[in-house]
């Protein structure tokens, strides 16, 4: 193979690491085009002959071509000319997909058997890429047999292909029509795709990367028509969207087609010159642009880029950092600088870092935030990019971030963090075990969230924001910045190749103990941010959850494929119905209370006999965590080489599944984030206790409309640690404040107008108790009666004191959330365009603290707030 030999190439086979392809440890971006098909010859030879093939190759490499798709099993002749040139060949093993060829037993086997034996033909051949077992199967096909069957089908395709040839790639080349195929099985995917606009390119590619999740992404066909749309045009076309599939994170793509020679269905095709050069094999100006493209790719070296900051903050983690550092010493980019901040660390981590070009900066402890701001601090660059000590980046990681911040206005911008390949089994456990380090997207480029092994950030914005909050030392301060962040208007981005290799936690008790951690991290966030979390204490996302491990809930709900009218639609995409409350409440940690609550009533079922009908209730809740944990764990795709391995990982990722809530309950417990916790003022007046209604009124000398009265109110009760929520479209309150697990108010806000600005504003409070509260409290009280009537005096105590317990909870969340709303609503009024302009209110001096005079009668209070200034008449 001369080319190989002139050039120094091992002949290694490709393999894939994250979402690359590599060959020999190096990453190989796919520069290529379609070959063919061609007219047969008279022995049936659908390629031309060595000479034109050798032509062919020859200029291919001259014009930076490094790969070749065939739809038909090539000849050795092909393949040993591809070596020599230094080309690598994407095999299509074709099969006649067009007809419903599942109906008849004999034909599948025809067909597997047909797949293997051009398998034979090629297996082990250096010149190999990847084998495809299938192209476009018709949408009218699948739609006739169902995804599962064909999803089932080509499963077993992947697997005959394995079996002769064990190192081989596999994949399908699937299109936008059937998009819904889920075949996490292949090695990479690839898609067809001709969109002729780069917006929508751009953006087809982003939900690609995330139906593709870890796995490389590759465009198997792309192009222009030069006969209907010129041949100037062609090359446009080429130009951006090559450099769009580089820059939006593919592993490659292959040009659609090398020559306009083109035979299909048994006839020549001559109505259509998707070719960058023609049957002649004379160059079109696609070619040239082509040529251009590739060798820029995957970016182009003339582009002004920013400078980065890579911070890596470090305690203790001599362990890893070494990876680290090399990781860094290896990134492919023209202008960064690397900051390390140990803080505080007493093992070797210093001298470590100090073998390497990086600066170096020693503080004492003071927690994850605060060496993340002394990083920022230091920091010369335009944007700050943070990685953990335990990760090392992609050789492109900054190249794909500076992408994004060069074509994006998004203030941040994070990746994946994946899995070394040989991090252990635990380690891989873990990786597929809920808890880790996940992004969340609210659309297909934005993210809610991105994890701290992997953000970074404009500069300036995080400077705008002022850093990150001291209080997180150790985790939850990525999810504060990025709230803030997104706060303040911004947007987060995410790139899908932008990737981190990220170490694992390698014991069970690490895990544990990492859990925990992450618990009390949860519980500082809610005190800054109550209103992002449910009465129970559980954070709600706004958008998914993407990554590995996330446990599913039970769903019996089918996904729905949007077909289109019949079957005609060119986009058909799956659309899952968001999972049932029922469904969703056994993820949540708090599920293990109810599960414990029903454990302890059977146990005291051994003292009254009536309470062991708790046993099928105890066991109910149990058994649907072991089996949610059972299913999540089945659709890791684990890499084990035998079944039995595969099966104990299988059992220590379940086992993770079921722990992991546990570790989160008893961090959230530890730092008192309780579904019990108290909100609000501590302090409360004794008839507040016992009000179910209240009416505060306020005089205002200058005009504000409602807008403004409710928002300014709002701030100021998320600033008293309550659950705020505002009223919907279709609700008859405005806000309602929780005070307690067991409680809420909901408050009405509406105004007089007196006329000349003066307003008289009117809040009337009304107490609820939550649904869980009252059933709760019922079912103690009957339980505790039933108790008596069985002279169980015991066990009515027990439940006596329990609903006492429930009637307390209730009235003090009720006072706490009742004074809160008292509280916001006298509050001085924030700056304001209609009062900032009001140079009377100035001249008068500053304004007095509101007076509150409490009058309860009949169940209601009334707060009247500025009374000297009311008429008699008004109230």
């Amino acid at each position: 193979m001369k080319v190989c030999e002139e050039i120094g190439q091992a002949c290694f086979r490709p393999s894939v690491e994250g979402k690359f392809i590599t060959i020999g440890g190096e990453k190989f971006y796919i520069k290529g085009v379609t070959y063919g098909t061609f007219r047969p010859d008279e022995q049936g030879n659908q390629f031309p002959s060595p000479r034109t093939v050798e032509h062919d190759f020859s200029l291919m490499v001259r014009h930076g071509i490094n790969a070749v798709r065939t739809y038909t099993v090539p000849p050795r002749y092909l393949l040993e000319l591809a070596g020599d040139y230094g080309l690598k060949v994407m095999v299509g093993l074709p099969w006649e997909q067009h007809i419903t060829f599942l109906d008849e037993a004999a034909r599948v086997r025809e067909i597997i058997g047909r797949v293997q034996e051009g398998v034979r033909s090629c297996a082990q051949h250096p010149a190999v890429l990847c084998y495809t077992i299938g192209n476009e199967i018709p949408a009218q096909i699948v739609r006739w047999y169902g995804p599962k069957r064909i999803e089932q089908f080509l499963h077993q395709l992947f697997n005959a292909v394995k079996a002769i040839d064990p190192d081989g790639l596999v994949t399908y080349v699937n299109y936008p029509t059937t998009e819904y195929l889920s075949l996490p099985f292949l090695d990479f995917d690839c898609f067809n795709v001709y969109l002729e606009t780069e917006e929508k390119l751009s953006a087809y590619l982003a939900r690609l990367h995330n139906l593709t999740g870890d796995r490389p992404l590759v465009l198997a066909e792309i192009g222009l028509d030069s006969m209907r749309n010129g041949e100037e045009r062609q090359a446009e076309v080429l130009d951006w969207q090559i450099r769009t599939i580089f820059g939006k994170g593919c592993a490659g793509t292959f040009v659609f087609a090398w020559t306009d020679e083109w035979w299909r269905g048994g006839f020549e095709i001559e109505d259509w010159d998707f070719g960058i050069v023609t049957r002649q094999r004379q160059p079109k100006r696609a070619l040239a642009t082509v040529a251009q493209v590739f060798a820029d790719a995957p970016f182009a070296s003339k582009t002004q880029l920013p400078k980065i900051s890579v911070v890596v903050c470090t305690y203790n983690g001599a362990a890893t950092i070494r990876d680290c550092m090399n990781g860094l010493l290896e990134l492919d980019y023209p202008d960064f600088e690397v900051i390390v901040v140990s803080d505080g660390s007493t093992d070797q981590t210093p001298g470590i870092v100090g073998l390497y070009p990086f600066r170096l900066i020693c503080t004492p402890n003071r927690g994850l935030s605060n060496a993340r701001n002394t990083g920022l601090e230091a920091a010369t660059g335009d944007i700050v990019a943070y990685i953990d000590d335990d990760a090392y980046p992609d050789p492109h990681w900054l190249h794909y971030l500076a992408y994004s911040y060069l074509n994006t206005k998004h203030a941040g911008m994070g990746g994946p963090n994946l899995l070394p390949e040989h991090d252990g089994p635990i380690a891989t456990s873990v990786f597929h075990a809920p808890g880790g380090p996940v992004h969340v997207l609210t659309t297909d480029e934005i993210a809610e969230h991105i994890p701290g092994c992997n953000m970074s950030f404009r500069r300036e914005v995080l400077l705008e924001i002022g850093g990150f909050d001291p209080i997180y030392r150790a985790a939850g301060d990525d999810v504060d910045v990025c709230w803030r962040v997104q706060q303040k208007g911004y947007t987060i981005g995410y790139h899908p190749s932008a990737t981190v290799w990220h170490h694992r936690r390698n014991s069970l008790q690490a895990y544990w103990k990492q859990q925990q951690g992450y618990g009390r991290a949860e519980a500082l966030l809610e005190r800054k941010w109550p209103e992002k979390y449910n009465t129970l204490g559980h954070l709600s996302w706004g958008g998914r959850i993407y990554g590995n491990g996330v446990t599913q809930p039970l769903e019996l709900r089918r996904r729905k494929i949007f077909h289109g009218i019949w079957g005609s639609a060119p986009f058909q995409s799956v659309y899952q119905p968001a999972p049932s409350l029922l469904a969703c409440l056994p993820l949540m940690p708090e599920w293990y209370l109810l599960t414990g609550g029903l454990a302890l009533l059977s146990v005291l079922g051994l003292v009254w006999s009536p309470l062991l009908w708790a046993i099928p209730g105890f066991v109910a809740t149990l058994a649907i965590v072991l089996i949610q944990a059972g299913v999540s764990a089945a659709r890791a795709p684990y890499k084990a080489p035998t079944r039995k391995q595969q099966g104990w990982f299988w059992l220590l990722t379940s086992w993770l599944h079921v722990i992991q809530p546990l570790a989160r309950l008893y961090g959230r417990f530890a730092y008192g984030l309780t579904p019990w916790r108290k909100r609000g003022p501590a302090r409360y007046q004794w008839h507040h206790l016992f009000a179910r209604t209240s009416h505060v009124t306020r005089w205002s000398e200058n005009w504000r409309s409602l807008e403004d009265w409710l928002a300014d109110m709002e701030r100021h009760l998320k600033a008293t640690n309550v659950r705020v929520r505002s009223g919907g479209e279709f609700d008859a309150w405005d806000l309602q404040v929780s005070g307690s697990f067991f409680a809420a108010v909901r408050g009405l806000l509406t105004i007089e107008e007196h006329g000349g600005g003066k307003q008289l504003l009117r809040l009337r409070c009304r107490a609820r108790s939550s649904m869980v509260g009252r059933w709760l409290f019922f079912v103690s009280i009957g339980l505790g009666g039933l108790a008596v009537w069985h002279q169980a005096y015991l066990i009515s105590l027990l439940f006596g004191l329990m609903s006492l317990g429930l009637l307390v909870g209730f009235f003090t969340g009720t006072a706490r959330a009742m004074i809160a709303f008292c509280e916001a609503f006298q509050q001085p009024v924030t700056d304001s365009p209609a009062e900032t302009d009001d140079q009377d209110t100035a001249a008068d001096g500053p304004e007095k603290e509101p007076e509150l005079l409490s009058l309860p009668f009949a169940g209601e209070t009334l707060v009247t707030v500025h009374p000297q200034k009311i008429t008699p008449g008004v109230l």
